[in-house]
């Protein structure tokens, strides 16, 4: 038997630190207790951010907000930086992370994925009235990008031998002279070419090239297999029915493109 003194002593620690409820062991629990937990970017947009009113807004927001309304459960959304989404999961804190996941053999050792569900790249990105669907029609064009980072390393495998490439020190440089007319052709990811359509709306802007895709995915703890045969069923049905193209349309301002499936 505990004496009173004991007693008093877990109640304190307790006290001093709360337990957070954690998510749910599986679909059949998510669907018994009517809340699903979701782990979203605190700050990647146009993936993830706070809004004008202090909600989180963005292409994974809007997927988690229909993933759990197809469920038919409340959604409890959970921001996170990139190092807290496998952890997270993995400690049960999130049913679900949805927060511009990559898929690589490492993560796959501790955690499942879904189909992809929104598309993650570098581009070679123009005005709609630019023609260019291949490398070689990049001939005779100012192209910019930002000097040293993947884009760079990408286009200058592809780049035809007359093209102009204006290196720029940094991503904003880069942007800038886009939108300035000192280019003709930009090379970024297309989260910051999605971000310059809200920037700049103006601005014409569409994706011509896809120079290496790392799609995202969902990220489903290890053993819940209900769960992660819903999801996949999920985004099949959205990318059918449309649902994931408006999102992209809205947040990427670029058509929804064919992703992978497992």
């Amino acid at each position: 038997m505990l004496n009173n003194k004991v007693k008093s002593l877990i109640a304190a620690a307790a006290l001093a630190f709360p337990v957070c409820a954690p998510a749910h062991a599986d679909l059949s629990d998510i669907l018994s207790e009517g809340v699903i937990k979701i782990a979203v970017p605190e700050s990647f947009a146009p993936f993830g951010s706070l809004g004008i009113e202090g909600e989180h807004v963005g292409y994974d927001v809007d997927v988690a907000k229909l993933l759990a309304e197809n469920l038919g459960v409340e959604l409890e959304i959970v921001p996170v930086v990139s190092k807290q989404r496998i952890p997270f999961l993995e400690t049960e804190r999130v049913d679900l992370v949805i927060s511009s996941l990559g898929a690589n053999p490492e993560r796959a050792k501790s955690i499942w994925f879904s189909a992809a569900y929104a598309p993650f790249y570098s581009g070679v990105f123009a005005s709609d009235d630019t023609v260019i669907s291949t490398a070689a029609d990049l001939s005779g064009l100012t192209i910019g990008v930002t000097g040293g980072n993947l884009e760079d390393l990408e286009l200058s495998k592809i780049a035809p031998e007359d093209a102009k490439i204006v290196r720029f020190g940094d991503d904003a440089a880069t942007l800038s002279a886009y939108t300035s007319g000192q280019i003709d052709v930009l090379v970024t990811g297309n989260t910051a070419a999605a971000q310059l359509t809200v920037d700049h709306p103006e601005i014409s802007i569409a994706t011509k090239i896809i120079l290496k895709e790392s799609p995202a995915f969902i990220g489903v703890k290890k053993g819940d297999f209900d769960l992660l045969q819903w999801v996949n069923v999920f985004i099949l049905h959205k990318k059918l029915g449309g649902e994931l193209d408006a999102i992209s349309q809205e947040w990427f301002g670029q058509p929804l493109p064919p992703l992978p499936t497992f």
